[in-house]
């Protein structure tokens, strides 16, 4: 037999060195999303899409140090990022795409200014954003003088207690962002509006912090698919 009617044997491709740490990346991320990921793992997520054979962990870790960390990261320009050693326009796609998904997102869902002016402008912003949740979400809504929206922060996630909704967590961000008002704001995944003591006892706080600071708690209100419960409307706030 000649020797070069032999079979070809194919050889096994070797993984390159950080295949696995980058599947657990991922993994990670298809299990809990980004709850406990580093600034520098979340770029070196987007770095992977476009980066299909080499780690990236090193080049995310400088991208976190010379941008001053995820924020400055995902502003940067397509010239600013490579002046990281082992970035080119291949492997930013990553975060270059984030960008414009985000610009995207931001043109067509989230409306330039959003005006709540009156319980049912509220609600109806409170339902989309809330009623969907199978955990319960405290959220404060920021708003202008003439009652725009400026801007929604998440405060905490699961059972509400006077120890997760603090007030010193609600008016950090009145105070940052001007706000003339603020509309605080949960859901009941159970369906019943009905506020329990622990949500009566947390308005109380928080409006009286807000009479010390001058920064009005115009009304709580808990969300459910079908319900609401408002505050303000039944003469708990005055």
């Amino acid at each position: 037999m000649k020797l070069k009617s032999l079979p070809k044997i194919e050889r096994p491709r070797e993984k390159y060195k950080g295949a696995g740490h980058r599947k657990r990346l991922r993994d990670r991320f298809l299990q809990s999303g980004l709850n406990g990921f580093l600034d520098y793992e979340i770029v070196e997520l987007l770095l992977t899409l476009g980066t299909p054979r080499k780690d990236c962990k090193q080049m995310a870790k400088e991208t976190i140090e010379r941008f001053k960390g995820l924020r400055g990261v995902l502003d940067a320009s397509l010239e600013e990022l490579q002046h990281i050693k082992g970035i080119g326009p291949s492997n930013a796609f990553g975060i270059k795409l984030f960008q414009a998904i985000s610009e995207r997102y931001a043109r067509e869902k989230i409306p330039p200014k959003i005006s709540l002016n009156s319980l049912r402008a509220v609600v109806n912003y409170l339902r989309e954003k809330l009623s969907r949740e199978n955990k319960e979400h405290f959220v404060i809504l920021l708003l202008g003088l003439h009652n725009n929206l400026l801007s929604v922060k998440d405060i905490s996630i699961g059972t509400l207690n006077s120890s997760l909704v603090h007030p010193r967590e609600v008016f950090e961000p009145a105070v940052k962002n001007l706000a003339a008002h603020i509309i605080v704001a949960h859901n009941h995944p159970s369906g019943d509006s009905m506020p329990s003591k622990e949500d009566v006892e947390i308005t109380k706080d928080l409006v009286a912090t807000g009479r010390v600071l001058g920064i009005e708690v115009l009304d709580h209100i808990i969300i459910t698919k079908l319900q609401y419960f408002s505050f303000k409307e039944k003469g708990l706030i005055l």
